[in-house]
């Protein structure tokens, strides 16, 4: 029904404007057309009249001169506009051309950005379900309940210690030393949910002397116990951070998470461009960014180009565009071939082996990502936030869950 209506609505639009761009001039040329009628006729009364008598001979010839006079002035005119007409029908043809152009890019515009049989949705009852949404979503304790374990090996040392430290902390549990060292040891043997315990004891011991990046440490280790996802207690924690410190570059990536969780994704890309605009680019959360964004635009309906996507220089763009599609595939495995060998030999920023990660999640080579993973997390299994960034990595190459 929304197709024919649409059709219909073409229809009656294009056609008489079409029409009218055709047939525009050819009126202008019947109606001298008609005037020289009009004046052969009244020379032919002229005669008649004469041999009547009503009028003399010097009368008729009289008017017979004025009606010639009028008859060569129509005739002239027809023949202009017979000339203008022809010289104008390609004028003509482009505009009808322009006009049905335009119809038809009308209809293809809306098959691309619209969304047909969708049916109106004001934008008061788009935020009320935005709302209805945001309050009936789970809470912390139902998300770290449904998210995956980690699994993390951990040496025996490693966990002795670890119970050494919960058994002071236990004695002592007024110290924000022991709780901080707490927090980041139960989140390197992947015990997110104790971390987090530990980290709202922190919070209650700091009181009021708590530090904006203490209220964004929270928010993060609660989206890490709840596998990702931003609960209203993680977002409240970075609300608070926020207010204390609006440039803290975590809470407005995590704050970013939350905008494009619960159906903002416009607000979103907005905080995470010029996150990636203002660096560095070995910020943990840059790749994080640059791994979601592209989902985000779409989701926002922004259009991506070069100049809002930060990627390759323009320079890069176009040699690569001026490439065969083999040609541009090989330059790539080459230059992930060459990461992954410095990788290897040298090594590398958690950020660089996640990037490799990825850049064979694109190529389809998912053996060669999860080889990849399994030496990233080898060498960087006691660095929890590390281990965070290259799990998002091997998530978006799709080598874990």
């Amino acid at each position: 029904m929304f197709w024919l209506i649409a059709i219909g609505l073409v229809v009656i639009v294009g056609v008489p404007m079409g029409a009218v761009l055709l047939r525009r001039d050819q009126v202008s040329v019947k109606a001298a057309e008609q005037d020289m009628g009009i004046y052969k006729d009244q020379m032919s009364e002229v005669d008649r009249d004469l041999a009547r008598g009503v009028i003399n001979e010097d009368e008729a010839k009289n008017a017979r001169t004025e009606v010639a006079r009028r008859l060569l002035a129509a005739d002239k005119r027809a023949a202009t506009q017979e000339s203008a007409t022809a010289a104008s029908s390609t004028t003509n043809m482009i505009g009808a051309g322009i006009v049905g152009l335009s119809l038809i890019g009308a209809v293809w515009l809306y098959t691309e950005i619209g969304v047909p049989g969708m049916r109106d949705l004001p934008l008061t009852e788009r935020l009320a379900a935005e709302k209805a949404a945001r309050d009936a979503r789970p809470d912390q304790t139902m998300a770290e309940a449904a998210a995956p374990k980690l699994d993390v090996e951990a040496d025996a040392d490693h966990e002795s210690l670890v119970a050494q430290l919960r058994e002071a902390v236990s004695r002592n549990p007024e110290d924000p030393t022991g709780l901080r060292l707490l927090v980041d040891n139960e989140a390197r043997l992947g015990n997110l949910i104790a971390a987090r315990t530990a980290q709202e004891q922190l919070m209650a011991v700091l009181g009021d002397t708590a530090k904006p990046s203490d209220f964004t440490d929270t928010g993060e280790i609660m989206i890490l116990a709840a596998g990702g996802y931003v609960s209203p207690q993680a977002e409240a924690a970075l609300v608070q951070a926020l207010n204390r410190d609006p440039r803290d570059p975590r809470a407005r990536y995590y704050s970013g998470l939350a905008l494009a969780q619960t159906g903002r994704p416009d607000v979103a890309y907005r905080m995470w461009s010029a996150l990636l605009e203002e660096g560095p680019d070995d910020a943990p959360w840059i790749p994080l960014i640059q791994s979601q964004i592209v989902q985000v635009a779409r989701a926002a309906g922004i259009p991506l180009t070069t100049q809002t996507l930060p990627g390759p220089s323009a320079e890069d763009v176009e040699n690569a565009n001026e490439m065969s599609t083999a040609d541009r595939e090989e330059m790539i495995r080459g230059m992930v071939a060459g990461l992954s060998d410095r990788l290897a030999t040298e090594g590398g920023t958690p950020t660089e082996w996640a990037r490799l990660i990825r850049a064979y999640g694109v190529l389809g080579e998912r053996g060669s990502a999860n080889t990849v993973w399994n030496e990233a997390k080898e060498t960087f299994k006691d660095n929890a936030e590390a281990m965070t960034l290259l799990t998002e990595a091997a998530r978006a190459a799709e080598i874990v869950n």
